[in-house]
Order: C-alpha cells, then sequence, then structure tokens
C-alpha cells in the first residue's frame, strides 16, 4: 500500500502553491503565524515538482521588544526543517500612518532580490480585505479585494481558509 505524502489540508496548500510557483528563485515572506508556516512548508513541498529554489525571509521591523528574537526563532523554526531563511532587519518610517509604512518597508525588504515573491493571505485575509475596503467607503473597487498576482508578488492561499 502506498504511503501518503500529506494529509488533505497540508495537500491543498501545497497543490495551489504548485499551481502559482514558478521555476527559479523564489522568496517566501514568513511572519511565524500558521499561514505563512504553512506557505513555506507548501512551497517546499511543491519546489522540486517546479524546480524552484526557496528562501524563506522574515522581516523583523523592530517595533515591538523582543523582536530580533522573535523572528530569529521563527528562522530556526524554518531551519529545523532543512528551509533555508533568513531576518531581514527595516526601518520602518511614519508616512502614510505606521501600518502602511510597515507594510511597505517590508514588502521592499522580500522583493529587494528581484525574484518572485510568495505572500501567506487566505481566504479569510480576502474578506477582511473586502469589507474594510468597503466600510472605508472604497465602493465597487472593494470588491476585487488582493490578486493572486501582482507584480513580483504572489499568493496562492487566496483560496484557502
Amino acid at each position: 500500500m502506498a504511503r501518503r505524502e500529506l494529509g488533505p489540508t497540508a495537500l491543498r496548500v501545497g497543490q495551489a502553491v504548485a499551481e502559482l510557483l514558478p521555476s527559479g528563485p523564489v522568496v517566501v515572506g514568513v511572519s511565524g503565524g500558521a499561514d505563512s508556516m504553512a506557505l513555506a512548508l507548501g512551497t517546499v513541498w511543491a519546489s522540486p515538482r517546479t524546480r524552484s529554489e526557496v528562501l524563506c525571509v522574515v522581516v523583523d521591523h523592530g517595533l515591538q521588544a523582543g523582536s530580533v528574537e522573535v523572528a530569529q526563532r521563527t528562522v530556526d523554526a524554518l531551519m529545523s526543517r532543512g528551509i533555508a531563511a533568513e531576518v531581514r532587519r527595516v526601518e520602518v518610517g511614519r508616512d502614510g500612518g505606521i501600518e502602511a509604512a510597515a507594510r511597505q518597508a517590508r514588502l521592499a525588504a522580500l522583493s529587494r532580490d528581484g525574484h518572485p515573491v510568495l505572500l501567506g493571505h487566505t481566504l479569510d485575509d480576502q474578506a477582511e480585505t473586502v469589507l474594510l475596503g468597503l466600510l472605508r467607503g472604497s465602493g465597487i473597487r472593494s470588491l476585487a479585494g488582493m490578486s493572486a498576482r501582482r507584480g513580483p508578488f504572489l499568493r496562492p492561499l487566496l483560496g484557502i481558509r
């Protein structure tokens, strides 16, 4: 009897990643949360199938006490699974508010190598984006939500809760 490589949920994640994963070097943004860790593991699973070279990047915004240690623990957890990972520290400005400035610094750090970047946004994140856009009064434009591909950024988990 053949052994199953992945459980059903992990297989769905891996397959979703494989559908968008390009060959060659890719960066996976990892926060340390469940969604981004699942993305990292799914990307590593899919990488031999697409001939991708995976580097996971944890961005340390330096906005909270102990952020250096938290970022390093995430890298250590990835490396303990044989996954290449590094921390990239960023300086966060104040333009547009702290949240927008942190997002801009994070995306710049993830894309600085010029490789495709996988982000762990899920179906729940998509719903939140649409709802917040509607509450802000963005109108029908908000209904589009996040796209699976935008520039170098790929979001393979948008169809998964």
